[in-house]
């Protein structure tokens, strides 16, 4: 537990526990913080970090622990019982309604006089030295402006506990300085902040304490004074990871000499990275390691024409494919597998059938909508053997397998277009481990099929496992590139997280 000077701290959890489903979140979680420290709370995508906040936020209850505000147990069964307790969350992402005033949004829910309100918000913007015109539309404010109005509204509600959710992710350096003074001028003011970040280097500069999470428990904590960034590091790493990691090295490397890159990436640039620039092989399995925000996403969402290209060029056996719409990106050779198959990669009504080889409708293969059916049956039960689905029917809607499984229908369909590149953003995202180690089977398939391979994961243990090259991107750059033997979790996870100063080449 995050040691406190203090004998009675402002916010406190004790043996936190949350499971869902059979998958157990939090496994005993013991964290602390005073009035006037600042605890940076760090964790991998996946380690806890949101479920905990959102049961400190009243969003989720949790299965066993307790939470205790200035000493004394409370019942923080919905949002507005952590509010009332004076705990408010910034979030990564400003909640502002855009076409209302900065007054407007701050002052919203409020039953008091307009009068005592602004005098009372005039009072708060001078201790805390901010300047706002109040009478600005929330959607003509920069991100920091936006974070600004978050903070006011939560002093506003005599907030005593903030959460601070990444909150220099989109921030450029003047504007994260000025977060800090204001930081530590809530320090001053007795305040008790949590602050979420996956930049180390902010650690030792704004916190006064840092708590370690990886898989649903504490495993380093204390004052910063104590750690340095490679103990932060090796906090972060799964105990078993050297072990892990010479296991993962027998596999079957790609030979280069004798292979011409299928795609290339040439100084490409969207929003939310710049400048990204490797090639990709037949057969090879690239991975791009990161934490959440990093720009990964925004990248292959760029590549498959979902976004829009800001400069550079992706070169596809020779063809220019930059700036195309996502339905030529398909047709040239590439196809994509979503982070979130419930959002994006599945019709949730649907059968399995439809949905395994709903990419080739329209396709000489299948024809119009629901025209060739028997072709599209022979199709779905290839990958419903060859990928070990478990299904009762083929005409069963998706919905009712079980995530491995959907999951394992949303490659087929992936497949189903005979690409020649295959893009996978957390492939494993959402499953167990027994479908983990299936989904792991089907993208070596892949490779050996002679398929390339982009893939996407915050899990640095799965890109040991798979991946014959990495790269790491970091604040939306490339900081780092590994070659199959230099792989390992620590540097990986290093490089995740700013530690790495120089790009290396393969």
């Amino acid at each position: 537990m995050t040691t406190n000077n203090s004998a009675t701290p402002r916010l406190q959890v004790k043996g936190i526990r949350k499971t869902f489903g059979q998958n157990a979140v939090l496994k005993g979680i013991d964290l602390s913080v005073d009035a006037g420290e600042v605890v940076a709370l760090i964790g991998g995508n996946g380690a806890g970090k949101s479920t905990l906040m959102k049961i400190i936020m009243g969003i989720y209850t949790c299965d066993e622990g307790e939470v205790l505000i200035d000493g004394k147990a409370v019942k923080l069964g919905k949002p507005s019982a952590s509010l009332a307790q004076g705990i408010y969350l910034v979030p990564q992402e400003p909640m502002l309604f855009p076409n209302m005033t900065v007054l407007e949004n701050i002052l919203m829910g409020f039953n008091e006089k307009e009068g005592e309100l602004k005098k009372r918000l005039n009072d708060c913007m001078q201790e805390l030295n901010f300047n706002l015109n109040l009478q600005r539309k929330a959607n003509t404010l920069s991100i920091a402006e936006q974070q600004l109005v978050e903070l006011l509204r939560g002093m506003m509600r005599n907030a005593r506990i903030l959460i601070l959710d990444e909150p220099t992710s989109s921030l450029t350096f003047n504007e994260v300085q000025s977060l800090f003074k204001t930081v530590e001028d809530l320090k001053k003011k007795g305040i008790a902040i949590i602050y979420i970040t996956h930049r180390l280097t902010e650690v030792f500069e704004i916190a006064t304490h840092v708590a370690i999470m990886r898989d649903g428990v504490i495993t380093l904590d204390g004052p910063v004074k104590n750690f340095t960034k490679e103990m932060l590091i090796q906090g972060l790493l799964p105990n078993d990871s050297q072990g892990a990691q010479q296991a993962a090295k027998a596999y079957e490397p790609v030979d280069y000499a004798h292979l011409k890159p299928v795609m290339q990436v040439q100084n490409f640039s969207g929003y939310g990275f710049s400048n990204i620039t490797f090639d990709l092989y037949p057969g090879e399995i690239l991975g791009i390691a990161g934490v959440v925000g990093a720009g990964r996403t925004e990248l292959i969402s760029t590549i498959f024409g979902r976004d829009k290209a800001l400069g550079g060029k992706v070169i596809l056996d020779g063809k220019d494919i930059t700036g195309l719409s996502t339905r030529k990106v398909l047709q040239a050779g590439i196809n994509f597998v979503p982070e979130d198959r419930h959002y994006h990669g599945i019709f949730k009504i649907r059968s399995i059938c439809s949905n395994t080889t709903s990419a080739l409708l329209g396709s000489k293969e299948i024809g119009a909508m629901n025209m060739n059916r028997r072709r599209q049956q022979e199709i779905s039960q290839k990958y419903v053997n060859d990928f070990r689905t478990k299904i009762v029917s083929q005409e069963d809607e998706i919905g009712s397998l079980s995530g491995g499984n959907q999951q394992k229908v949303v490659i087929a369909r992936a497949l189903s277009t005979g690409p020649k590149v295959v893009i996978l953003d957390e492939p494993t995202r959402g499953i167990d481990a027994a479908a983990r180690g299936d989904v792991y089977s089907i993208i070596k398939q892949l490779k050996e099929a002679g398929v390339a391979v982009l893939m996407v994961s915050s899990d640095m243990e799965e890109v040991v496992e798979l991946a014959d090259r990495a790269i790491t991107v970091y604040q939306g750059r490339v900081n780092g590139e590994f070659s199959r033997e230099e792989i390992t979790q620590d540097a990986l996870t290093s490089a995740a997280f700013g530690i790495v100063q120089e790009k290396r080449t393969v």
